[in-house]
């Protein structure tokens, strides 16, 4: 087996030392299974953090459609197929009525990049709103909008960043930071606007999740879009990372938080692993867009990821998933809870369902080193987590939605002893 070393040697020389790479020791994985991975040098780690293979490490009714149905027959759209069209029905009526039409697409970047192209189209304007700290894709258009990563792209003149308000951190009546929040929408539509850019849409995750999964002022969702429809603009609910079950009480984010969605996109955990995504939108959005632009993709919508998209819905039906979510999330919750409680440098736990996290500060400043110093403590535990916000001081604990009870303890026994040692 290379070594780290090697390998990490071998990569630079190749595709170069600027992807980023997790822990202070990275680990080089050689197969997973379910919620496990297996590292070179025979360890097992517990994955709480991919939201990727969403009902689990190659799981046995993806993996056994995927090759099915590559054995049979993979081809483009402009050829008919019966599995398309089913898949497209089945994951059509997870949505609420009048988002009944979806455009595929390869990646969440693919679908946000359409997104944003519908949008500008039909509203007749190039203006977007994002949070000031997101990411949304890799694209040039989304490069130029993107607050949450380092990028040398810088804001594009047709961006206005909207600061997302966190009551875990803001002191103030929740009343006056409602208040101030939409304040400042409005003087980012208003700017929009004078500027001769228009609004075409907002792009939001639904559960805020690259901010930290702030806890929200009551009612600025729905600020936001009605304001946003108001100057003439659509919505984009981002699911990549909020959708699929996620939440444990909805299939989609956008319904979790009450956010009326004109366009909804999605990606990674559509595939469990398989590249693919999609925008899902209404007949009439479909039509004005369609009827003027001969949209095609090759590689979207194809038979292959039909039949792994198909999978992944059954898996999560058949095996409770949403559900299972519910449960364990409730139960994972109440636990950080208390973790927030017995800390002094744990501000306050977050999330929802099987997104959670702890928020960490000291004398009331984020505490990044904290956040980062538990991470590691976990990584040598043999569970893995991660961290996100502007700060870096929130643990991201999103673990693949097969986790189950027989796991949960292993988890939460290794957050609390590294809380301790920490």
């Amino acid at each position: 087996m290379t070594s780290n070393v090697e390998l990490i040697e071998r990569r630079n020389r190749t595709i170069g030392p600027y992807s980023p790479l997790f822990y202070t020791e990275p680990l080089q994985f050689v197969s997973a299974k379910g919620v496990w991975f297996t590292e070179a040098s025979g360890d097992r780690y517990l994955d709480g953090y991919n939201n990727v293979p969403h009902v689990g490490h190659c799981n046995e009714r993806v993996v056994s459609a995927l090759a099915q149905q590559a054995a049979t027959l993979n081809v483009h759209t402009r050829y008919l197929n019966e599995r398309v069209i089913d898949y497209s029905e089945h994951l059509l009526s997870t949505f609420d009525t009048g988002l009944d039409r979806v455009f595929f697409g390869n990646s969440g970047s693919e679908a946000n990049e359409l997104a944003i192209r519908i949008s500008r189209q039909l509203t007749g304007s190039t203006g977007m709103i994002v949070s000031d700290y997101s990411y949304h894709g890799t694209t040039i258009t989304l490069a130029g909008l993107t607050t949450g990563l380092k990028t040398a792209t810088p804001l594009d003149p047709n961006v206005r960043a909207l600061r997302i308000p966190d009551l875990d951190r803001d002191p103030r009546p929740e009343a006056e930071v409602l208040a101030e929040t939409l304040a400042d929408l409005n003087g980012a539509i208003a700017s929009l606007q004078e500027a001769g850019y228009g609004v075409a849409a907002c792009l939001f995750d639904p559960l805020f999740s690259t901010e930290g999964m702030p806890r929200l002022p009551e009612g600025l969702v729905q600020g936001i879009v009605s304001r946003v429809r108001a100057a003439g603009g659509m919505v984009i609910a981002d699911e990549v990372q909020s959708g699929f079950g996620r939440t444990g009480t909805h299939m989609w984010g956008h319904q979790y938080a009450g956010m009326d969605a004109d366009l909804v996109t999605m990606g990674k955990p559509m595939g469990n692993g398989h590249p693919m995504s999609a925008v899902v939108t209404s007949e009439a959005v479909l039509d004005a867009f369609g009827s003027t632009n001969e949209f095609f993709n090759t590689f979207a919508g194809n038979p292959v990821s039909a039949a792994v998209g198909e999978a992944v819905l059954i898996e999560m039906a058949e095996e409770g998933l949403m559900a299972r979510a519910k449960t364990l999330g409730d139960e994972a919750a109440a636990r950080f809870r208390g973790f927030a409680d017995q800390y002094d440098f744990v501000r306050s736990a977050k999330g929802v369902g099987m997104f959670l996290g702890l928020d960490f500060a000291v004398d009331g400043e984020p505490a990044p080193q904290l956040a980062k110093q538990v991470v590691e403590a976990m990584k040598t535990r043999k569970v893995l987590i991660s961290r996100i916000g502007r700060d870096e001081s929130v643990l991201k604990v999103r673990p693949p939605l097969a986790f189950s009870e027989t796991e949960l303890p292993i988890l939460l026994g290794a957050l609390e002893e590294a809380l301790a040692e920490v």
